[in-house]
This record gives structure tokens, sequence and C-alpha cells, in this order.
């Protein structure tokens, strides 16, 4: 029955720190903040680079995107596309015209750098914009 008794209860550990002397407890205190640094200072390290490379991804811009902007910017001018503050649709037609003009500098000055897919996307966007232009200015 004693055996028993002994399986039942629970087991009291004392972890607690004696030293003889003061310098060694502090000397120990400062290993294990330092440790409890090192690991932290560590990790928010690796949190910064996983947060720095989803920010850079979020924010890449290439060709596309960057032209898709710019038609969204022309759109816009154009009273296409409701001010996202005020929800009126307001027409700029020169800077419209800006707009557009910049995107067809930038496909003369990408001709023969561009793949088939950029070249159509661009040449899709610049007769639709020519249309609605055309349309807004009469």
């Amino acid at each position: 029955m004693e055996k028993n008794d002994k399986d039942k209860g629970f087991r009291i550990i004392d972890r607690r720190f004696f030293f003889q002397d003061e310098a060694e407890r502090e000397r120990i205190k400062r290993e294990e903040m330092l440790k409890e640094k090192g690991t932290k200072a560590r990790d928010i390290r690796e949190s910064a680079k996983t947060k720095g490379q989803e920010r850079k991804e979020e924010t890449s811009v290439d060709f596309s995107s960057f032209i898709y902007s710019l038609s969204t910017s022309a759109l816009y001018h154009l009273g296409e596309i409701p001010d996202p503050v005020t929800r009126k649709r307001e027409k700029n037609l020169p800077m419209a015209k800006q707009t557009i003009d910049i995107i067809a500098m930038l496909k003369e000055k990408t001709r023969g750098n561009l793949n088939k897919d950029e070249e159509e996307m661009i040449d899709g966007i610049l007769y639709e914009l020519r249309m609605k232009y055309v349309k807004a200015s009469s």
C-alpha cells in the first residue's frame, strides 16, 4: 500500500540557486540574460528579414504592373473611375492625354525589348484608352 501511495503523490524539486558567493549568483544571472537577449535578438532579426521579403514581394514592380498603373491613372482622368475619397467622377482630359502619351512613349522606347504578351498588353491598353479619350473629348 505504501508503494501505491508513493506513485499517486507528487515530488517537489527545489531548483533555487544557493551560492556562498554573491558574485557567482550575479555572473549566472548575466549569462542567462545574455542568452535570452541573444535569442530575442535573433528572433527579431529573422522576423525583420521575413517581413522585409514580404514587403519586397508586395511592392515589386514589373513592366506590366507599371503600365497597368499608368492606365488606371488615365482612366481616372477620363472620368471612368471615381475618386476614392469623394466618389465623384471628374474629367481632366489634358492629364489623361499626357498619361496616354507616356504609355505610347514607353511602347516606342521599349520596342524590341518586350515579349509578345507585353506587346499585346500595351497595344490593347493604348487602343482602349485612345478610344475612351476620343469619346470623352467629344
